[in-house]
């Protein structure tokens, strides 16, 4: 076989593998399914091309990327490789021509865009189609709980049906447990099926994130990092990408920027197709030194030279973001990542999940689950360990962590090990604020909720009668922006939410209400004191208190491996990560019998804290995040039973 792969990889026109493409051709074909997990730029097309110039018949790659899919479709004819793509962008007459090649067999590998295996026309022609590998690619977009859920993804089961005997390959650039289990019950593949995971890695870039107050602030940050990156107008040192939450922001930012001297273009749907295209060219042949754009920029664009990312606001999850920041380096040379955070973005994220339905009342599950995946991604920006390899550990990519990649922000601004503080005093100051959001719960915002711990004298709260209980200045002693950053922690933790869309108020959870009551630990630590010194050479501000130079500790919240942010002294060892992939197999078992997500038997932080605590009763396994006593009720019986079956595993080895 050895041989048939380098002939097949010399006539596509490489050299070598790239690390982990031989490991999934070889795992794809001598299993015949493969779940593959690999960051955007990673050489996963291979995984499936070179197979479909070997085994006979036609391949079927869904993908959603028309740009992309064209691009391949033309390097690989120029490879004498008989391939093409069917989308919506054809007009009719050249859609009957291919899909008749199809009906012929004369095509190697042919592209799909997934809203075609709708139509009945292709769906006809796939029963005669002599098809040796189906290749699902961005395949987390057939999960109602990743980041880019799309429902025609949702057709493809029904493809996998009509060609049972095909192999499928399921490709990924971004993928925890929780979303790789239900692309396998989506997609109708076995609890058993291989997952290789690898080539998160990428130290050539230096992430950092930052905290900023205002327009003024923002504008210096951005200017500074495209002068680090870039030098200057007119250079020639690479590109840019600077993603805007909104239309408005994009073409507010380009305009300010192409008055600075750059040659920048805005990219969001607003623009019509005619000018999306030339802008999309003039970034590709080089015309354009930054683009600045929404989250629609950039799929299927592989231009090696982009030296910085710039977030002018957080994306909705760690997925998203890593997905967008990894554009840049693709040559491997040194580029950047920045992230810019501020206090509104937290309450403005909740009110856009809670109405993103528009007139519909939005599925509290949903909402639930996208603003924990949002809140991973602020804990990361707050900082407190090496970026780089918590979000190697948040894939699950423990292998390639670096201890330290020495070149993001906190790494360099990092001076020995933070302080943990007294355990009982954290847990004081936590219940305090706590209680403070508890008696303006619903009826004030988070500024609001620190002024009365602080005792600031507030028209309000005197109206309300607040400022004559015991609550009312009962951390007078720190500082107010202190307290806003503790607060906003505390919403990391989930122990604080928001509710309400025109003037968010905060509200106290169950969880925080335990935390209140003494009844949970205060596992938390408490933001930094601003500390003015000089930031380390080449760095940006972290994301602390008051915009201090220091990063933020990190929030004590999980303990385990894959989870984004955490200061422990001890992570789940080799038997709790076996514990935590038996209970991850039981879950996807149990989904598939209720026909649910994986995420409604129990999110990954749940089954990470169970494999931790190793509960013997219903009682103990209430302790973990997210069990109350209705799941405990419904899925308790089964998760006790992998643990106790886990814990004699263990003990029958050392007897």
């Amino acid at each position: 076989m050895a041989a048939d792969l380098n002939a097949a990889l010399a006539r596509l026109g490489h050299v070598a593998f790239r690390p982990g493409q031989r490991e999934a051709i070889e795992t794809l074909l001598a299993h015949g399914r493969l779940l593959l997990v690999a960051p955007t730029g990673g050489g996963k097309s291979l995984s499936y091309q070179l197979p479909a110039t070997i085994l006979s018949g036609t391949t079927l790659v869904v993908s959603p990327l028309v740009a992309l899919m064209a691009d391949q479709v033309q390097a690989l004819e120029a490879r004498a490789v008989r391939a093409t793509y069917l989308a919506a962008t054809l007009d009719a007459a050249e859609m009957r021509r291919r899909m008749a090649r199809m009906a012929r067999r004369e095509l190697a590998l042919v592209y799909v865009a997934p809203e075609r295996l709708a139509f009945p026309g292709f769906r006809s022609l796939i029963h005669a189609l002599d098809c040796p590998l189906v290749a699902i690619d961005e395949a987390h977009c057939i999960s109602e709980w990743g980041h880019d859920f799309r429902p025609e993804y949702l057709e493809i089961g029904a493809l996998l049906g009509a060609l049972p005997g095909a192999r499928v390959l399921a490709c990924t650039a971004t993928a925890t447990p929780i979303v790789r289990d239900e692309i396998l019950a989506r997609l109708g593949l076995p609890s058993d099926t291989p997952q290789i995971i690898h080539g998160f890695a990428r130290p050539n870039l230096a992430l950092r994130a930052a905290e900023i107050g205002g327009r003024r602030e923002r504008a210096g940050l951005v200017d500074g990092a495209l002068a680090e990156a870039l030098e200057g107008p007119g250079r020639k040192r690479g590109t840019a990408i600077v993603y805007a939450p909104t239309r408005k922001g994009a073409d507010d930012e380009s305009e300010r920027l192409s008055e600075r001297g750059w040659r920048a273009r805005a990219y969001h749907a607003g623009l019509d197709g005619k000018t999306r295209e030339a802008v999309q060219g003039d970034f590709a042949a080089g015309a354009l030194e930054v683009v600045v754009a929404t989250n629609a920029f950039g799929m299927g664009i592989d231009r090696p030279d982009v030296r910085a990312v710039i977030h002018l606001g957080p994306p909705g999850s760690i997925e998203a973001y890593y997905q967008e920041v990894g554009r840049a380096g693709r040559d491997g040379a040194p580029a950047l990542g920045l992230l810019l955070v501020s206090a509104r973005d937290l309450p403005l994220r909740r009110a856009l999940l809670e109405h993103s339905t528009g007139d519909g009342a939005a599925d509290p599950a949903v909402v639930e689950h996208k603003w924990s995946m949002f809140l991973e991604l602020i804990r990361w920006a707050e900082g407190g360990s090496c970026r780089h390899d918590a979000i190697l550990r948040y894939f699950g990519d423990e292998a390639e962590t670096l201890a330290g990649c020495g070149r993001c922000d906190v790494c360099r601004a990092l001076e020995g090990e933070p302080e943990t503080g007294d355990p009982e005093r954290v847990t004081l100051i936590v219940r305090k604020a706590l209680s403070g959001v508890a008696r303006v719960d619903g009826r004030f915002g988070l500024q609001t909720a620190v002024k009365l711990v602080h005792g600031d004298a507030d028209e309000r709260l005197e109206r309300a009668g607040l400022t004559k209980v015991r609550t009312f200045g009962n951390l007078r002693e720190h500082g107010a922006p202190w307290l806003t950053a503790l607060l906003r922690r505390c919403v990391s933790a989930g122990w604080v939410s928001f509710a309400g869309l025109d003037r968010p108020v905060v509200t106290l959870t169950d969880d925080g209400r335990a935390v209140m009551k003494g009844e949970r630990p205060a596992r938390l630590l408490l933001p930094p004191v601003a500390r003015h010194e000089k930031p380390a050479p080449g760095t940006l501000r972290a994301a602390a208190v008051g915009r201090a130079t220091a990063p933020a500790p990190e929030l004590l919240l999980d303990r385990a491996p894959g989870r984004v942010v955490r200061h422990e002294p001890a992570e789940l060892d080799a038997e709790g990560l076996a514990l935590f992939e038996a209970l991850r197999r039981h879950r996807l078992e149990v989904a598939r019998a209720e026909r649910v997500a994986p995420f409604i038997v129990a999110s990954d932080r749940t089954l990470r804290d169970i494999a931790m605590l190793r509960p013997r009763d219903l009682v103990e396994l209430q302790r973990a995040h997210g069990v109350g006593p209705h799941k405990a009720a419904r899925y308790g019986a089964g998760l006790l039973k992998i643990v106790t079956e886990g814990v004699k595993r263990r003990i029958g080895g050392t007897g």
